[in-house]
């Protein structure tokens, strides 16, 4: 039982140390356009979480929590690469410290046409149980596509998970066209935005 409370005592201090490190270092106020091409009076620059030294492994740590939390069993982990490379690799990082075998990979925006002609890199997916991972998204593009890719490799999917829920309708979109959950660890109000 102590171990259980331990457990669930770290996931909450990480979840809370991960939300201050976004408010301080990931909000950013001011006019702009998002890759998905709308405009927003804020940006949420989460690169600036998942390379920085302190708040990566908190969210690995955050993240398998809550697919733990979620009953979400997988195996792999990984998305479309820019965003989803190091959210990958910290839920691969975190796992191993929890004594756990994940594997990360990444989705390539459009298969090799030389080498292998691989658009999924790393350990195969292929009869596996995958999680979709991506730092935030706006209108589930990027997902969606992680989800192809990874669907053409052989992959199961299982759910698509994000870092920051930008309430835009990326959950209803994903769920409805990749027919998997979509789970996030923090929604927009937590970061004082709205």
């Amino acid at each position: 039982m102590t171990a259980t409370r331990n457990f669930a005592a770290d996931a909450a201090a990480a979840r809370a140390r991960l939300l201050e490190l976004i408010k301080e270092l990931a909000v950013v106020r001011g006019k702009v356009t998002l890759s998905s091409g709308a405009e927003a009076d804020y940006y949420i620059d989460l690169r600036r979480i998942t390379l920085h030294h302190e708040a990566s492994k908190l969210v690995g740590q955050v993240m398998l929590s809550l697919m733990d939390d979620s009953g979400i069993d997988f195996e792999c982990a990984g998305g479309l690469t820019m965003g989803a490379d190091p959210v990958g690799t910290a839920v691969m990082h975190a796992a191993v410290d929890a004594g756990r075998t994940v594997d990360a990979f990444v989705v390539r925006k459009a298969q090799k046409s030389y080498g292998m002609g691989r658009q999924v890199e790393g350990p195969a997916v292929e009869g596996r149980k995958v999680l979709v991972l991506e730092d935030t998204s706006t209108t589930g593009g990027s997902a969606l596509a992680a989800v192809e890719g990874v669907r053409k490799a052989g992959g199961n999917v299982v759910a698509v998970a994000v870092i920051v829920d930008r309430a835009t309708g990326a959950k209803e979109k994903i769920e409805a066209e990749a027919g998997v959950p979509y789970l996030f660890a923090f929604g927009k109000d937590e970061l004082g935005l709205s």
